[in-house]
C-alpha cells in the first residue's frame, strides 16, 4: 500500500483471511468491494491448525481429520465461488499456529493488506478470527483492516467511505497510522476527523488546566494535515475527555463514521503506558465498532 501524503492508495494484493465462520462471511463483501476498487488481486487462505480438530473433538482419528479436511476445501470452494470475476487464488495451508503460516504469506504474495472478520469473543475457545484476530494486527507489517461483530451486513458500500476517523495519542506509534487515514479521505474525498481523548483520572481539575491542555491538543491535531493535502473539505478536529474507547465509539457513531484508523503497539509492546490506543481500548473498538477498523502497527 502506498503511503504518501497525497499519493493515491495503491493495492495488488490482499490477503482474505477466513475460517468460514459468520464473521468470515461478513467480512468477504469487504474484501470484494476494495479488490474491485483497487484492482487488486485477492489471496483467500484458511488455516488448518491441530486445534481445528481439537475444538470439534478431543481424541480425532485419523477418519474424523479426513472429514474435516474435505469439509474445509468444500467450505473454500464456496469463498472461490464468490471471487468469480476477480483475479484471486485459495489457498487451504496447515500450520502448527495460525501467525507464522499469515507471516510466509505475507512475504510470498508481496500482500499489500489483510482484511479479516472477527466475532470478538472473549471466552477461553477464541477461534481463529476472535483472539487471533489482535496477534495478527499487533505483528501484521501491512494495515489490516478489520469487520468486527457490530458491523451490519450490506454496509461494504463499494469500498467507498465518507467520513474516517482517525484516533490518536500522538505516541509514534498512534501517529504511524496517519498516512493512511489522510490518503484514504483523500481517496474517497470523505470528511476527516481528528481525534484525541484526554483521560481525567482526578475527579477535580482545575478548568483552566483543562483548557489548556485542549486548546494545545487542538494545535497539535491541526497540524497532523498538511495544509496542502486535497481534501474534500478541511479536517475537523475533536477533543474529549473520559474512557478513549467508550469516547472513540461514541464519536464514530454520532458523526456517522465508517471507517475507524488505529496506530497500534507490537506485541511486545502492547502492555506499555495507558493510553487509548493500548491493548484494552484497540480490542473493545475493534470489537464494538459498527464500521471497520483500519490498524497500522507502527
Amino acid at each position: 500500500m502506498n503511503t504518501e501524503v497525497g499519493a493515491r492508495i495503491t493495492l495488488k494484493n490482499v490477503l482474505f483471511l477466513t475460517d468460514f465462520s459468520e464473521a468470515s462471511e461478513a467480512a468477504l463483501p469487504f474484501a470484494l468491494a476494495i479488490a474491485r476498487e483497487y484492482g487488486a488481486t485477492v489471496h483467500a487462505l484458511h488455516v488448518l491448525t491441530p486445534t481445528s480438530y481439537l475444538y470439534t473433538v478431543p481424541d480425532p482419528t485419523l477418519e474424523i481429520i479426513e472429514a474435516q479436511e474435505r469439509s474445509v476445501r468444500a467450505e473454500m470452494q464456496r469463498v472461490e465461488a464468490q471471487l468469480y470475476g476477480l483475479p484471486h487464488e485459495a489457498m487451504i495451508e496447515r500450520g502448527i499456529a495460525v501467525w507464522p503460516t499469515i507471516e510466509r504469506a505475507l512475504k510470498d504474495h508481496d500482500i499489500d493488506l489483510i482484511i479479516l472478520g472477527t466475532h470478538g469473543r472473549t471466552g477461553a475457545k477464541k477461534l481463529l478470527l476472535g483472539s487471533v484476530a489482535e496477534e495478527i494486527f499487533r505483528r501484521s507489517n501491512v494495515p489490516v483492516f478489520t469487520i468486527g461483530p457490530g458491523v451490519r451486513s450490506g454496509t461494504s458500500n463499494g469500498a467507498r467511505f465518507q467520513c474516517v476517523l482517525f484516533a490518536t495519542d500522538f505516541t509514534p506509534e498512534s501517529l504511524a497510522a496517519t498516512p493512511y487515514a489522510v490518503s484514504l479521505a483523500q481517496e474517497n474525498q470523505a470528511l476527516l476527523l481528528l481525534m484525541h481523548v484526554i483521560q481525567v483520572r482526578e475527579q477535580r481539575k482545575e478548568q483552566a488546566l483543562i483548557e489548556s491542555s485542549a486548546a494545545e491538543v487542538l494545535h497539535k491535531l491541526g497540524e497532523l494535515v498538511s495544509k496542502d493535502a486535497d481534501l474534500w473539505c478541511h479536517p475537523e478536529t475533536v477533543v474529549d475527555y473520559g474512557d478513549p474507547a467508550e469516547k472513540i465509539l461514541e464519536v464514530a457513531k454520532r458523526r456517522g463514521a465508517d471507517l475507524i484508523v488505529l496506530g497500534v503497539r507490537d506485541a511486545a509492546s502492547r502492555l506499555g503506558a495507558a493510553t487509548h490506543l493500548e491493548r484494552a481500548t484497540a480490542h473493545k473498538v475493534v470489537a464494538h465498532a459498527a464500521c471497520p477498523i483500519l490498524t497500522f502497527r507502527g
